[in-house]
């Protein structure tokens, strides 16, 4: 497919419908490398990966859970047997999960705002190589990404934040479209 059909037709396929096979490590790489291949206004690679695969996730996924049971508790509830499931499988629906991390901080000449652009960038580039390896990927966030005490357990630094959790594998039903927004909405023309 050329890129402009591809772009035409990119699609999001839910975690949930992804499923073995995923990258070898070795395609991984090559999907790493060209996820980082981006804007980077002075070259400060603000972003790191962090591979999460097999057993790996599902230690994850007891994190999650455990973090979701104490948030609940202290703010006085108790979870729900499908919030409890929800948050213990939050990283193991899809055979691979790729943790993006955004290193972006203060720099005497670049914002930092201009490197998290930067990120973005690599984030969506990752969705494009998934898919230009015969793989599909969904960009996650969820509360897990903001929640500090998940975070620190996954490797990050007080500075560091997830710019998110990246589902890969290979895509078990055919995706649905969904409404576009109308470009000429979002388009304006100045004039001076």
């Amino acid at each position: 497919m050329d890129l402009k059909s591809y772009m035409a037709t990119r699609r999001t396929i839910p975690s949930v419908q992804l499923a073995q096979p995923a990258p070898d490590d070795a395609t991984l790489g090559e999907m790493l490398a060209l996820a980082s291949r981006t804007p980077d206004h002075g070259k400060l690679a603000p972003w790191r990966f962090i591979v999460v695969r097999g057993e790996s996730q599902h230690k994850l996924g007891a994190l999650s859970l455990e973090r979701a049971i104490a948030t609940a508790a202290d703010a006085g509830r108790e979870l729900t047997q499908p919030e409890k499931d929800k948050a213990a499988n939050a990283f193991s629906n899809a055979p691979l999960v790729v943790v993006v991390v955004s290193t972006a901080g203060e720099h005497p000449k670049i914002p930092q705002w201009e490197q998290e652009l930067a990120v973005g960038a690599t984030c969506m580039n990752l969705i494009h190589a998934a898919n230009a390896h015969g793989f599909k990927a969904q960009w996650l966030t969820g509360w897990q990404s903001t929640d500090q005490p998940f975070t620190e357990k996954l490797g990050l630094s007080g500075s560091e934040k997830v710019a998110g959790f990246f589902h890969i594998g290979t895509p078990q039903e055919e995706p649905f479209e969904r409404p576009r927004p109308n470009v000429d909405d979002l388009t304006s023309v100045w004039v001076g």
